[in-house]
C-alpha cells in the first residue's frame, strides 16, 4: 500500500468516537514533529487538540480537520468490521474512511513530500486538529480558535479536509457553508378530557396554523452562492399517550438553513412575529450553531482549482450545500476557506467506504496548493 494508505489505515484502527481520540493525534504529530513541526498539545475537558505550525513567518496555510468519527450502529450490520479496514474490489471499507481519516492521512504525507522538496519554503503550515467535530463541538476548534487569538495568530488560508466531493474526488469544494439557526418551541395550553373542549385549551390546535404559515413562507430568495433559505421542522411532541386527554402542552423543534440574505435576527423577529400573529402562547428557545460564511473568491480558491485542475484533469465546481462544518468556527475571523475531501456518498452510513486510490490522488490535490501557495 502506499504511504497514505497505510496511514489511513492505522488511523481507522483506533475507535475514536466522539469525544475520543484513541491515538489517532499522537500518530499524526509523530509524523510532523519529524518534519520539523513544533506541536502544542490543546485539552479542553475532556476533548484532545492539538496545533502543529511549521515555519517562523509569512503567511499561513492551516489544515483543519477531525480525528472522532460518529458511532457504527450494530458492528453485524457491517460486511466488513468498521475498526478493521480494507480494500475489497477498490474500495476501502471502515469508520472513516470518508469522514475523515482519509483526509488526515492524504495532508500528512502531502506534507512530508513537500517538506522534503521545498525545506525552505514560503509562508508557514499549520494543523488544528479535534476531536470534537461530530459531537456537540463546544471543546474543539472554537475553543482552539479562541487560544490562537490569545496567541495572536491569525489564518490567512484554511483547507478543512471535510468529504466534499460527489462522484469524483476533486470535483466538487465548498467554498461556503450556510447557517445553521436551530429552536425548541413550546406551546401552552390547558390539559382537559376530549368531552369537554370548552375546559380546555388544544395547544396542538393553536399552533398548527403557524405551523403552517412558516412551513410555507418564503424566507427568501438566495443568491449566486446560496439557495434559499429553508424551514424544516424535525421533531412534535404533545399528549399523554391517552386518546380521550387534550395535551396541556406541545414541544415542536425546527432549524432554519439560511443563507447570507437574511441574519439570525431577522429570522427570529420574522418567526416571533407569525407565533404572535396567531396568538399562540408559547417560550422558544433559540440555538445559533454557525453564522453563514462564503470564500467567494481569492488566493486559496485559485491553487485549490488549479491544483485539482493539474492533477485530475475536472473543473472543480464551488457550491455551498449540505450541512455545517467547523469551518463555521474559522472562517469568521476573515481566513479565506475551502473545503476538500473524498467522495461523501457514505459518510455515517453502514460500511462507510471511498475508492482506495483516491486518497492517494487527494493526497498529490493537497500538495499541489501546498506548491501553488508556498513556492
Amino acid at each position: 500500500m502506499s504511504p497514505t494508505l497505510e496511514l489511513t489505515f492505522d488511523l481507522i484502527r483506533r475507535q475514536s468516537v466522539t469525544p475520543e481520540d484513541a491515538g489517532c493525534q499522537a500518530l499524526m504529530i509523530k509524523r510532523l514533529e519529524a518534519i520539523g513541526f513544533t506541536i502544542h498539545p490543546l485539552r479542553f475537558d475532556d476533548v484532545d487538540n492539538f496545533w502543529a505550525v511549521r515555519g517562523d513567518s509569512g503567511p499561513l496555510l492551516c489544515f483543519a480537520g477531525h480525528t472522532d468519527v460518529v458511532p457504527t450502529g450494530p458492528v453485524a450490520q457491517w460486511q466488513y468490521h468498521p475498526y478493521e479496514p480494507c480494500i475489497v474490489d477498490g474500495m476501502l471499507y471502515g469508520r472513516g474512511a470518508a469522514d475523515m481519516k482519509g483526509s488526515l492521512a492524504a495532508m500528512v504525507t502531502a506534507c512530508e513530500r513537500f517538506v522534503a522538496a521545498h525545506p525552505d519554503h514560503q509562508g508557514r503550515i499549520a494543523y488544528l486538529i479535534t476531536s470534537d467535530e461530530e459531537g456537540i463541538a463546544i471543546n474543539g476548534t472554537v475553543k482552539v480558535m479562541d487560544w490562537l487569538q490569545s496567541q495572536n495568530e491569525k489564518i490567512d488560508w484554511c483547507i478543512v479536509g471535510e468529504p466534499s466531493s460527489t462522484q469524483h474526488v476533486g470535483d466538487t469544494i465548498k467554498n461556503g457553508r450556510r447557517g445553521s439557526l436551530g429552536a425548541v418551541l413550546k406551546v401552552k395550553g390547558i390539559q382537559g378530557h376530549v368531552a369537554y373542549p370548552h375546559l380546555a385549551s388544544n395547544p396542538i390546535h393553536s399552533v398548527a396554523p403557524a405551523l403552517a404559515e412558516l412551513a410555507a413562507e418564503q424566507w427568501d430568495n438566495g443568491n449566486d452562492f446560496f439557495p434559499a433559505t429553508s424551514f424544516q421542522i424535525s421533531n412534535i411532541n404533545g399528549g399523554t399517550g391517552a386518546t380521550n386527554v387534550i395535551p396541556g402542552e406541545l414541544e415542536v423543534i425546527f432549524n432554519f438553513r439560511f443563507s447570507t440574505e437574511l441574519t439570525e435576527q431577522q429570522l427570529r423577529q420574522r418567526t416571533e412575529a407569525i407565533l404572535e400573529k396567531h396568538k399562540v402562547n408559547y417560550e422558544l428557545t433559540w440555538n445559533l450553531s454557525g453564522q453563514p460564511f462564503l470564500t467567494s473568491e481569492g488566493s486559496l480558491i485559485d491553487a485549490t482549482v488549479k491544483a485539482i485542475h493539474t492533477v485530475a484533469g475536472i473543473d472543480t465546481e464551488l457550491s455551498t450545500a449540505g450541512g455545517t462544518s467547523d469551518g463555521r468556527f474559522i472562517a469568521p475571523t476573515g481566513s479565506q476557506l475551502v473545503e476538500l475531501g473524498p467522495v461523501n456518498a457514505t459518510i455515517h452510513k453502514v460500511d462507510e467506504c471511498i475508492t482506495a486510490k483516491d486518497l492517494d490522488t487527494l493526497s498529490t490535490m493537497y500538495e499541489g496548493i501546498l506548491k501553488n501557495l508556498l513556492t
